[in-house]
């Protein structure tokens, strides 16, 4: 049972993310008949920790020796921590709390430290989707997953940016103490206490350009023809070149296949449409080129991991109406 809750401080700790571990389990809420957290702050090092961009500092009224009674170490992301190497006793206590049974948690950056310990080595994990493959590179034994919310994977859970660190720990709330007491956090915070979909929904890219010139022209005729029925045969025409070697250069050159291309920037065409427009899930679907909003809805939920209509109730600009 998760009692005895420990966060690790490194300097330039990001304070949102030191709020979410005070506010979940540092806030005594036994009167509302929820479990009250033996609840630490543990500087590694000196005990005050200069937090964010230096504007102000933390002091912390315990030092890393503490992290070894606790049942969950948290580890909140910290400024360069892509590129800093961390104190051999912090990632020994890290070690010895996976060992002994205990529970690490580590939000957004914060996966770089679980990962310099060695706890990432053969294990799915996430972390902020513009750092994934930063630790997928530094940690090429682990499983970066960079498009959830969060992972669990048994002793080390990994969240992904800011936000998602609500999810991880209402997630291990609810799994130790169960759906009520984290229901009632989750309406104390003001957010759901449980999302739909992950990352992925999130993330805001440029239409993925070829590294030559074979098929670049032709990347510009799909982007505008999105909506009409595409084929890699009608593809190599245009680059006259035969569907094979067609098939082949593009991948080479833009490191994904037509279809897959195509597909993705449907899917981020029908963000767009769902934000900016009252059209429904049909009419969009037809201007994308799914054909119907079933195979919209479908290939938005395993792209995104949420519905086009989830999507827009979460995104919707102001003064528009959902469709």
């Amino acid at each position: 049972m998760l009692k005895n809750v420990a966060v690790a401080l490194m300097p330039g700790v990001a304070p949102f993310e030191l709020g979410i571990f005070c506010e979940v389990f540092g806030i005594d809420r036994s009167a509302e008949g929820l479990p009250a957290f033996d609840f630490a702050v543990c500087a590694v090092g000196d005990r005050r920790t200069p937090a964010g961009d230096g504007h102000f500092d933390v002091v912390a009224p315990h030092g890393v020796e503490r992290l070894d009674e606790a049942d969950l170490v948290c580890v909140p992301a910290d400024r360069g921590a892509a590129a800093r190497t961390y104190p051999e006793p912090l990632l020994a206590a890290l070690r010895r709390a996976v060992d002994r049974g205990a529970r690490v948690l580590s939000v957004c950056s914060g996966a770089f430290v679980l990962g310099a310990a060695g706890l990432l080595d053969g294990r799915r994990c996430t972390t902020h989707w513009m750092h994934a493959e930063t630790l997928a590179r530094r940690f090429p034994r682990a499983v970066v997953d960079p498009g959830v919310l969060y992972v669990d994977e048994g002793p080390v859970v990994t969240a992904a940016g800011t936000a998602s660190g609500i999810d991880a720990c209402l997630h291990l709330l609810r799994q130790e103490h169960g759906a009520e007491a984290a229901g009632v956090v989750a309406r104390r915070m003001v957010v759901p206490p449980h999302r739909d979909g992950g990352q992925a929904q999130y993330i805001r890219r440029p239409l993925p350009r070829a590294s030559g010139d074979a098929v670049g022209g032709v990347i510009a005729w799909m982007a505008g023809h999105l909506a009409e029925e595409i084929t890699v045969e009608q593809l190599a025409e245009r680059a006259r070149m035969s569907p094979r070697t067609f098939a082949r250069r593009f991948l080479q050159e833009t490191g994904t296949t037509p279809y897959q291309w195509v597909l993705r920037q449907r899917v981020l065409l029908a963000q767009e449409l769902l934000e900016a427009t009252d059209d429904t899930v049909d009419a969009i679907a037809g201007r994308c080129g799914f054909g119907s909003a079933a195979a919209l809805r479908h290939h938005f939920l395993r792209t995104l991991g949420t519905t086009p209509n989830a999507f827009r109730r979460t995104f919707r600009g102001p003064g528009g109406t959902a469709a």
